[in-house]
């Protein structure tokens, strides 16, 4: 995962409060239409008050800090194995943290142990990184054990999204390494297996003209890439 370009151009996250006083340092989900923050957080359910966690946290931090508003949190947790390949991005998310009045509560631990308190959030969220999962420098990590940390840290109802590339119907997990994209199936396969129930789909960031076999960071289609953003629900 090219992260270090990405995450370059991450948001400093606030609170509402103090959104105003933290400039981000690049373009993020508050500033840059392409990454549709109403669609997506409309898509989600995110409310004034809830608790939501944005696993893998970057250009949607700002916008999460600000739909939960003050009585709400947004816990930002980047994993540990994704600070030793990229340690740089944990001041980017620090100072947002570190803000006054913010409403972001930082975390870096181990992505096979992240410590959500049980039956604490409304919804998790994770964003073109979930294909990471499977990939050597995250562990790989114990998929199914992630997939069950959110089910159990999620309330009943809750809601668990994951936004990411689309890879060709069938196609080996070895593609989340070569061309960072996955199999919709595989995902639904993968967090099915956890409890959770099918609860919708959004095209949002659909794009039929896209082969789904080019390589995401290719400059022809970086920023265009077929994406597929699913809503899964924890049963009540």
């Amino acid at each position: 995962m090219k992260l270090a370009t990405a995450l370059a151009a991450l948001m400093l996250a606030a609170a509402p409060a103090a959104l105003a006083q933290v400039p981000a340092p690049g373009a993020d989900a508050m500033t840059d239409p392409s990454m549709k923050r109403e669609e997506v957080i409309a898509f989600i359910g995110v409310k004034p008050g809830d608790k939501v966690a944005d696993i893998v946290s970057g250009r949607f931090v700002r916008a999460f800090s600000a739909a939960v508003g003050p009585t709400g949190k947004l816990y930002a947790v980047m994993p540990a194995e994704v600070v030793k390949a990229h340690p740089e991005v944990v001041p980017m998310l620090e100072a947002g943290a570190k803000a006054p009045g913010s409403n972001i509560m930082l975390s870096t631990p181990p992505v096979n142990a992240m410590g959500l308190a049980a039956g604490s959030l409304d919804a998790v969220f994770i964003r073109q990184n979930y294909h990471d999962l499977y990939d050597k420098f995250m562990g790989p990590a114990d998929v199914p054990g992630f997939n069950r940390q959110v089910y159990d840290a999620l309330k009943p109802g809750g809601v668990y999204v994951i936004l990411d590339h689309s890879a060709v119907a069938g196609a080996p997990l070895s593609v989340t390494e070569t061309i960072h994209r996955i199999d919709v199936a595989q995902v639904k396969k993968d967090v099915l297996a956890a409890g959770f129930r099918f609860d919708g789909e959004s095209n949002a960031f659909a794009n039929p003209a896209d082969d789904r076999k080019t390589m995401v960071f290719v400059p022809a289609i970086r920023g265009k890439t077929d994406q597929f953003m699913l809503r899964f629900r924890k049963p009540k």
